[in-house]
């Protein structure tokens, strides 16, 4: 982000209506992601074309009318609402007299400014450098352009000056780096799939909630602030739930419309936490007038990663700054709440344990004594409801994982009390 000394750049915004998805609509997310990196919106322009140019992405008509406009505004960039090949900037830079930019470097620039984990970083410079390679040619001199502001974040305007040998052997590295993070992710995911370990992962549109409702809770202490992208890193805690149970709660980070494929494919190793957890919470702002599409955008990532068979429930955060709250109503598969406001709270936490009392079985056990340790294990994995010490062991009333039944089978009394 910029100091209180700089002042912040003034922007305009370029897009085109195609009729490929709401312009207006994409446009407007396009200034919220501007003003987040620190940009002052001074002026929106969409054109109506079927055609994308190959060369200036719109009309020389339409340029010339930004070109006077950014003059007479004193604009220091331009942010186009789409990605831009390597020679679309050059000629477009060449005839506005102004930087160019386009959705992608934007996102990119936010997500460098907000990585904190060693991982995070490595994912968005390994993003930025496959953005970068393809064009090289395109932009040409543009590149050694020395300079800070929007879109200049990550891996400095050096690594800008690269050659493709340097990149590639840049991404290499970077990938082989995001490798061994990776087996030591999976070690700890293996680990707790070997200890039964039940997994809640919260997904869910960008800006809608999820870190606050993370916060309320397990008590993370996550930067939770109204803006997108506030946080990328994912983060997991226990939590506790009514009925005994523990789980481990995993953030993941926020999605929005049309995100880049460099950082969607960078991002899967994080977002496959959510392939292997037990239950989804997807979060979503019900305040927001967007919200089907913002759910839409969430279950078509769900089925990428292969989570179709996960159960998912749908969390309707934001009650507080929905009118029409006395008409809410839950559902099997639905929670209304306000993690701001603390409310609905209970009411999700017992939503959750009915899902995952689907995975468990109410058992009685006559445990030997010289297994005690089982015990142990059931008490951590699940919930004691009777413990009786008698003659030839310990009678045991709980709840346990239905997978653990082939293990308890030889001390089984009766299952389903």
């Amino acid at each position: 982000m910029y100091s209180n000394e700089q002042r912040k750049q003034v922007a305009v915004l370029i897009g085109v209506n195609n009729g490929t998805y709401d312009a207006d609509e994409s446009i407007d997310e396009l200034g919220e992601l501007a003003t987040t990196a620190g940009a002052e919106i001074t002026g929106k322009f969409v054109q109506n074309m079927q055609t994308i140019n190959n060369s200036t992405y719109i009309g020389s008509g339409k340029l010339k009318e930004i070109k006077d406009f950014c003059q007479k505004v004193e604009a220091d960039i331009v942010i186009f609402d789409d990605e831009l090949s390597g020679v679309q900037i050059r000629n477009i830079e060449e005839i506005l007299k102004i930087r160019v930019i386009d959705r992608t470097v934007l996102i990119l620039d936010i997500f460098a400014m907000r990585a904190m984990s060693k991982e995070g970083k490595l994912q968005v410079e390994l993003a930025q450098q496959k953005y970068l390679l393809p064009r090289l040619i395109g932009m040409g001199s543009e590149l050694s352009r020395q300079g800070g502001g929007i879109g200049t974040r990550g891996p400095g305007e050096t690594k800008l000056e690269s050659d493709k040998r340097h990149i590639r052997r840049r991404i290499d590295a970077l990938t082989q780096q995001l490798k061994e993070l990776e087996k030591r992710r999976n070690r700890i995911r293996e680990r707790r799939n070997k200890n039964n370990v039940t997994t809640i992962a919260i997904v869910g549109y960008t800006n809608v909630g999820k870190s606050t409702l993370l916060n309320l809770l397990t008590n993370a202490g996550v930067l939770a602030k109204n803006q997108l992208f506030a946080t990328l890193d994912p983060t997991a805690r226990e939590l506790k739930l009514p009925d005994g149970q523990s789980a481990v709660l995993v953030d993941t980070v926020g999605l929005i419309k049309r995100l880049p494929h460099q950082l969607v494919e960078a991002f899967k190793s994080t977002l496959e936490e959510t392939a292997n957890a037990d239950l989804i919470l997807n979060v979503c702002d019900i305040s927001n007038p967007l919200v089907d599409e913002q759910i839409e955008v969430t279950k078509k990532l769900l089925a990428e990663l292969g989570c179709g068979d996960i159960p998912v429930i749908t969390v309707f955060n934001k009650t507080d700054l929905y009118k029409f709250q006395n008409m809410l109503t839950i559902t099997e598969k639905s929670a209304f709440i306000s993690a701001k406001e603390n409310k609905g709270i209970d009411e999700l936490l017992n939503l959750i344990c009915k899902q995952l009392s689907e995975k468990v079985k109410k058992v009685s056990l006559l445990i030997p004594y010289d297994k005690a340790g089982l015990l142990d294990k059931i008490r951590k994995q699940g919930k004691i409801f009777a413990e009786e010490y008698v003659e030839n062991g310990i009678k045991v009333v709980a709840n346990i994982d239905k997978k653990d039944i082939k293990s308890i089978l030889p001390y089984l009394i009766e299952e389903n009390i």
